[in-house]
C-alpha cells in the first residue's frame, strides 16, 4: 500500500537530506513535488493544496531555509502533517457498561462490508477477549447470509440469521434481544448495500439504527476506489451520522488517496484497516505509523505487537535455551519460518523496519517462494538429518533434491547457510561478537 506515492516522497525528502542548506527555491521545489505526488496518489485536491500550505508555512515558521542540516527538521515536520492529515491520534472502539455494544456497518455493495464484519469480530474476540455475535441484516444480496455465517463461524462469533426473507429491521431488534439473553458483549450488525448511495439505502439504514440505537457506526470503504471512496464517505457525513471508517483492500493496488483523504474531508477517523484476505489481515489503524511507514522510516511498534501475538512465552524460552546449548536444529528453524510467516508477507514486515522501505525494500526483491522451497527441502529431510545438518552430503542431498523439487545446488546453499547461521548462533551464545565480513563471504 502507498507504494507509488512513498517512493516518490521519500526521493523528495531525500533530495532535501541532501542539500547543506536551503533556500526558498528549494522548499517551494519540494512542495512541487509533494504536490504532485499527493495528487497522483488521487487524493482531495483541496485536501491537497491546504496541506502544501501548511505544510511550507510550518517549514517557514521553523526556520529551516539557511541552517545547516535541514533535511531531518522538514522530514519531522512532514511526518507529523502526515499523521495530522490521516487524524492525528489512533481511535479505538470503546464498550458500554451495559453490553451488549452494538456495533452497525453500512457501506456500498462490494466495498468488503461482511468481510470487515467478521474480521472485527474476529479482532474483538481476539484483542478484546469479547464474547462477539453478529447479525445477518443484508436480505438482498444473492448468497450474503450464506457467506456471513462462513465467515462469521471462522472468525469464532455466533450469527444470528433468519435467511432472506425477513425485514432487516425486525432481524436486527430480534438479533439485539437475542445478544441479551446469551449474554453476548458485542453485538455487530452487517447491513445491506447499495451499488450506489440512494435514498432506500439511507432510509433502511436510519430505520435500523433507530431500532437497535448502536453506540458505534461504522463506515466501510474500498480503497481501491479511490476518490470515489472519499465522495461515498461524505454522502454518508451529511445523511447517516457514522463515527469512523473501516479501510478495506489497503493491501491492494491502492494508491492511497482515500486513507489520506477521508478524515480532512468528512471529519471522521479511520479506525480499522484491512490489509489482506485472511480474517487476521485486520488492524487498528494507527495515523503517525502509517505516516513512517510512508516515509520510510519504518514501523517498528507494529512488527513488535505481531510478533508478541505470534511468539509464546514458551516457544522464547525454550530457544534461548537451545541456543545457549548449540542445540538449534533445521526443526527449529522451520518452526521459527512458519511463525514469521504468520505475521504476514514478508514484504509487509520488512517494510517495517526503519530503512527497508520503498525503492530499497522493492529493489531487494523479495521471493515468498523460496521461503515455500525452505521449507520443502526441511520436510525431505529425516528428523536424524534435522537434528544433524552435517550428515547431509552426497546421495542424501539427492534424495533431499528429488523430494522437495528443489535442485542439489539449493541444498548445498541451505545445508552451508543454516552451518553459518548456527556459527554465528554459537558465538553470541558464549558473548562474542560474530564476524561480520566472514559469515557474508562463507554465505556466497
Amino acid at each position: 500500500m502507498f507504494d507509488s506515492l512513498a517512493e516518490k516522497l521519500q526521493g523528495t525528502l531525500a533530495d532535501v537530506r541532501q542539500r547543506g542548506t536551503l533556500t526558498e527555491q528549494d522548499v517551494d521545489a519540494a512542495m512541487r513535488e509533494i504536490r504532485l505526488a499527493l495528487l497522483e496518489a488521487d487524493v482531495n485536491f483541496k485536501v491537497v493544496r491546504q496541506f502544501t500550505s501548511h505544510l511550507k508555512e510550518r517549514c517557514v515558521q521553523a526556520e529551516v531555509i539557511g541552517r545547516l542540516n535541514p533535511g531531518q527538521q522538514v522530514v519531522k515536520i512532514v511526518a507529523e502533517e502526515l499523521t495530522a492529515l490521516m487524524g492525528g491520534t489512533s481511535a479505538e472502539i470503546s464498550f458500554s457498561p451495559r453490553p451488549p455494544t452494538v456495533i452497525l456497518m453500512a457501506g456500498l455493495q462490494g466495498s468488503g462490508k461482511t468481510t470487515a464484519t467478521a474480521k472485527l469480530a474476529r479482532y474483538l474476540r481476539e484483542e478484546r477477549s469479547a464474547a462477539v455475535a453478529v447479525a445477518a441484516c443484508d436480505v438482498y444480496r444473492p448468497a450474503a447470509v450464506e457467506q456471513l455465517v462462513t465467515v462469521g463461524a471462522q472468525a469464532g462469533a455466533e450469527v444470528y440469521e433468519r435467511g432472506t426473507d425477513g425485514d432487516p429491521v425486525e432481524i436486527a431488534s430480534w438479533a439485539l434481544e437475542r445478544a441479551r439473553q446469551d449474554g453476548k458483549d458485542v453485538l455487530i450488525v452487517d447491513t445491506s448495500g447499495r451499488l450506489h448511495v440512494d435514498e432506500a439505502l439511507m432510509a433502511e439504514l436510519a430505520r435500523i439504527r433507530d431500532a437497535v440505537k448502536p453506540h458505534h457506526v461504522l463506515l466501510v470503504v474500498d480503497a481501491m476506489t479511490g476518490q470515489d471512496a472519499v465522495n461515498v464517505a461524505e454522502r454518508f457525513a451529511e445523511t447517516v451520522q457514522f463515527d469512523g471508517v473501516v479501510m478495506s483492500k489497503l493491501d491492494g493496488d491502492a494508491r492511497g488517496g482515500a486513507a489520506l483523504s477521508v478524515k480532512a474531508v468528512t471529519g471522521r477517523p479511520i479506525l480499522f484497516a484491512s490489509t489482506g484476505e485472511k480474517l487476521d489481515r485486520f488492524e487498528p489503524f494507527h495515523p503517525d505509523r502509517m505516516a513512517q511507514r510512508i516515509l520510510g522510516m519504518g514501523d517498528v511498534m507494529t512488527l513488535i505487537e505481531k510478533a508478541e501475538r505470534e511468539f509464546e512465552d514458551r516457544d522464547a524460552r525454550e530457544l534461548e535455551r537451545k541456543l545457549r546449548r548449540n542445540e538449534f536444529d533445521l526443526d527449529d528453524f522451520l518452526h521459527q519460518l512458519r511463525t514469521i510467516r504468520k505475521m504476514g508477507p514478508l514484504t509487509s514486515i520488512l517494510g517495517m523496519i526503519p530503512g527497508l522501505a520503498g525503492h530499497q525494500l522493492q529493489n531487494a526483491k523479495v521471493d515468498e517462494r523460496e521461503l515455500d522451497r525452505i521449507q520443502a527441502m526441511i520436510l525431505s529431510m529425516t528428523p536424524e538429518e534435522r537434528r544433524r545438518p552435517e550428515l547431509i552430503k552426497g546421495s542424501r542431498r539427492l534424495r533431499i533434491a528429488r523430494g522437495s523439487g528443489t535442485s542439489v545446488q539449493q541444498v548445498n546453499r541451505l545445508v552451508k547457510q543454516f552451518g553459518e547461521m548456527r556459527r554465528v548462533m554459537r558465538q553470541v551464545g558464549r558473548g562474542k561478537m560474530p564476524d561480520i565480513g566472514a559469515m557474508m563471504r562463507n554465505a556466497r
